[in-house]
């Protein structure tokens, strides 16, 4: 299973983005989709979760209120939309699935899939 992120781009402060993340490869049914971000010289960090039946959503503190994530189980899609964004929030985004664990674990150790990454740069 690969996972496709695309939606990545370059937008000035105050502005908003999309991002998705589509499974290619064989059908498969995650229990939790996640975002997670990774400036230069930095580790990657927890961004967002969704539990892939229910829809129950986890944030890390610092995109409260300004990123939402989502999903689209007929399109087997995941949605990050970023809103407010910040010169902070520049970073590579990358998506993620587990198959099982908890929604509320951070880790990237804890994922078994992962995207390729979308870049997300936010001028000031």
């Amino acid at each position: 299973v690969q996972l496709q992120a695309s939606g990545g781009g370059l937008v000035q402060a105050g502005g908003s983005l999309r991002l998705s993340c589509a499974p290619s490869g064989r059908t498969f049914s995650p229990y939790v989709m996640g975002w997670f971000r990774q400036a230069p010289g930095k580790e990657r960090d927890f961004v967002a979760a969704i539990t892939w039946g229910v829809g129950r959503t986890y944030y890390t503190d610092s995109v409260k209120g300004r990123f939402t994530i989502s999903k689209d189980n007929a399109k087997n899609t995941v949605y990050l939309h970023l809103n407010s964004l910040k010169p902070e929030d520049t970073a590579v985004y990358y998506c993620a699935a587990k198959i099982s664990g908890w929604l509320d674990s951070p880790e990237p150790r804890d994922y078994d899939y992962w995207g390729q990454g979308t870049q997300v740069t936010v001028s000031s």
